[in-house]
């Protein structure tokens, strides 16, 4: 389980109480947003702590390589000024697969997927989405079917969620339910974890 964009009050906190409840560890790709206390909370518990984007405003992160690393540098500060800890992993704004970054800086992410792992950072994409992020209304009983449908044990499955949706917080417990009832176990992403990437398009 993964979720980007946080933290936020109201949803966060939530999630963690029910990963808490479940013994469950996940893997939180946060941002320069929310409450500097739900990250801590994040990390003291046990989860892990990657980095998003400070700002997830892509025409400024995708416009240049410069601008790219002032932006993850800015949020990696952050998570260490609270936790102590300097994360190298990573997800980006859209995922490596991005298109929108075309209209910013042709060629831009051919050239971050490799400068990050030059930079030993280790990216992670996802290979099931929830759809919690796609335009337009949702409800708790679509995240979980989404998810659920998509799960296979021929697989890492790397679960894109987002801890700043109300409707993902609401799945989020039957998610794991049908996950522990069906064989799947849940871990947090780690250093020595296999990248899971996409196709890169830009």
């Amino acid at each position: 389980l993964t979720f980007d964009d946080g933290p936020r009050q109201n949803t966060t906190n939530v999630i963690l109480d029910i990963l808490k409840e479940e013994n469950v560890k996940a893997t939180f790709f946060v941002t320069n947003n929310g409450p500097d206390d739900l990250i801590l909370r994040e990390f003291n518990e046990g989860h892990t702590i990657a980095l998003h984007t400070a700002s997830h405003d892509y025409a400024t992160i995708y416009s240049s390589v410069d601008n790219y690393f002032n932006d993850l540098y800015s949020v990696q500060n952050r998570v260490k000024n609270i936790t102590g800890y300097e994360t190298k992993i990573i997800r980006f704004p859209g995922g490596s697969s991005n298109t929108i970054s075309r209209r910013y800086s042709n060629g831009i992410m051919s050239l971050l997927t490799k400068e990050v792992l030059n930079r030993n950072f280790r990216y992670y994409d996802w290979n099931i989405s929830s759809g919690d992020a796609e335009p337009g209304s949702h409800t708790s009983d679509e995240i979980y079917n989404n998810v659920i449908s998509k799960l296979s044990h021929d697989k890492i499955n790397m679960v894109l969620l987002h801890d700043i949706k109300p409707y993902t917080r609401d799945a989020l417990k039957r998610i794991i339910e049908y996950g522990k009832s069906n064989n799947y176990t849940f871990e947090a992403i780690k250093n020595d974890t296999d990248m899971i990437t996409q196709k890169v398009n830009n």
